[in-house]
């Protein structure tokens, strides 16, 4: 019943930071049209440039019964050894996005640091990999 989205830094420059690998649209707009789609579940959203806030978040989400993440680490996914074991220590089922496809972008980008910890990883779709992602989740039952 319970979705996290959670976006690590630059993230909230969607819409504004180099549309030619990110797009035009603003998150807020997608999110919006995600909450419209998936009326029966709770989709919140919650953006930061700072990792330590983005670890107080899997903790605060990663033992909430029926409640799945969706992590956009951004320039983390490929640096933070502490929120692979954030997401490690927590219960609940973690899905990797992201919104360009790393394998086609700079070689240190080629490799996530999150992923062995992740239950998937969605990369190169877009926006569309956070819809793709809840429908996963819906889709196994992971939530309700």
């Amino acid at each position: 019943m319970n979705i996290l989205i959670l976006n690590g830094p630059n993230l909230n420059l969607l819409g504004k930071r180099e549309p030619e690998i990110y797009g035009n649209e603003g998150f807020e707009t997608f999110l919006k049209n995600l909450q419209n789609e998936f009326q029966d579940q709770n989709i919140e959203y919650y953006q930061s440039n700072i990792e330590g806030e983005i670890i107080n978040k899997i903790h605060e989400y990663g033992f909430i019964d029926n409640t799945a993440i969706i992590l956009n680490a951004g320039g983390y996914t490929h640096t933070s050894v502490a929120i692979s074991d954030a997401i490690a220590g927590i219960k609940n089922p973690v899905m990797e996005v992201h919104i360009s496809n790393i394998y086609k972008r700079e070689n240190f980008r080629h490799k996530s640091i999150i992923s062995k910890e992740c239950i998937g990883m969605i990369s190169g779709l877009g926006l569309q990999g956070y819809f793709l992602a809840i429908q996963y989740f819906v889709n196994q039952k992971l939530i309700k």
